[in-house]
């Protein structure tokens, strides 16, 4: 219900992020306080790499949609698994990777998983209704972002966000 809310503000205009230039680090560290009993209660190491950069985000819609990446990552991640995040700065934009050892997604669902209200067939017996990815893909276009996606079944995932550098229109 939470999720919906969130959708309809966003799509409505009532909530709109406020990017501003914020730490990278603090981010991250935000998004793994998010999931870390629910990865602690599976045994799942989260691996972040030191960051000392920022980018032009808003820092609560941002760990909401990262925190949705991160506890996806967690929830289709074996118990005793991994999942390792990192950053690298380009001219335009920073990328943060979230790479997990998890279950991975068919290629031919990956161009769906965006989609409101969208659960894999190997997902979804899993709790959640499919709004996470959707939210996060909003929340990440609102402010100039974008996300990627490389995964195969049986070996991991990895969810590139990127996030603006500067003021620049593009």
């Amino acid at each position: 219900t939470q999720a919906l809310v969130k959708i309809s503000r966003l799509e409505n205009g009532v909530v709109q992020t406020v990017p501003e230039f914020n730490s990278v680090g603090k981010l991250l560290e935000k998004v793994v306080l998010q999931v870390e009993q629910k990865a602690l209660l599976k045994n799942i190491h989260i691996e972040v790499s030191p960051v000392n950069m920022e980018a032009l985000f808003d820092m609560k819609w941002t760990s909401e949609a990262l925190g949705n990446i991160v506890d996806n990552a967690v929830k289709y991640t074996p118990d005793g698994g991994k999942i390792e995040i990192t950053a690298c700065e380009y001219s335009l934009f920073t990328r943060i990777d979230i790479k997990d050892n998890g279950i991975g997604i068919a290629e031919e669902e990956l161009p769906k998983i965006f989609g409101r209200f969208y659960k894999g067939a190997t997902t979804r017996q899993e709790e959640g209704v499919g709004l996470g990815l959707y939210l996060a893909r909003e929340i990440m276009r609102g402010q100039g972002g974008y996300i990627k996606v490389m995964s195969e079944p049986e070996e991991g995932s990895v969810f590139s966000v990127f996030l603006r550098k500067g003021n620049e229109i593009l």
